[in-house]
């Protein structure tokens, strides 16, 4: 039997909840107590590395996520039917993704050339800590080439 002074200090803090919890002895390392969200928490996180270190695995489940699509393939719409507020909420998170979006992106076709440097014969100079010789300028011809 362990003495309550000894089990205060056995105590760990969980990874997702931050509690107190004491860690079952056979369990090395524990990390997460026993609450079910602090264990779905455990498990997302190691779901989330194993797909990220084991390709195997990823592409296992790559292939089950497509089976069950093609076994269900209504399942979005009947599930979009049977949440309205979840149509709601995500047209007003797309306006504002949107709005974001129009602020840092033009589109390609709207793009107009403004480049300040024209086409022409151009003398460049090298420039020294000592002085700057003309004589040692060379011509170089500048083309500018449209991306359209």
């Amino acid at each position: 039997m362990v003495s309550p002074g000894r089990e205060i200090m056995n105590k760990v803090r969980c990874a997702h909840c931050r509690c107190l919890f004491v860690p079952n002895h056979r369990i090395k390392n524990q990390r997460y107590c026993s609450k079910k969200e602090c264990q779905r928490a455990r498990k997302s996180a190691w779901q989330r590395r194993k797909l990220e270190t084991d390709l195997d695995y990823k592409a296992n489940q790559r292939e089950c996520q497509k089976s069950w699509s093609a076994r269900n393939p209504d399942y979005w719409q009947r599930w979009r039917a049977q949440n309205p507020e979840y149509g709601i909420r995500n047209r007003a998170l797309q306006k504002v993704r949107r709005s974001r979006r129009r602020r840092r992106i033009a589109k390609m076709d709207a793009l107009e050339l403004h480049s300040k440097i024209k086409t022409g014969t151009y003398y460049l100079i090298p420039v020294t800590v000592e002085a700057v010789a003309k004589m040692d300028a060379s011509a170089q011809k500048v083309l500018l080439i449209s991306s359209a």
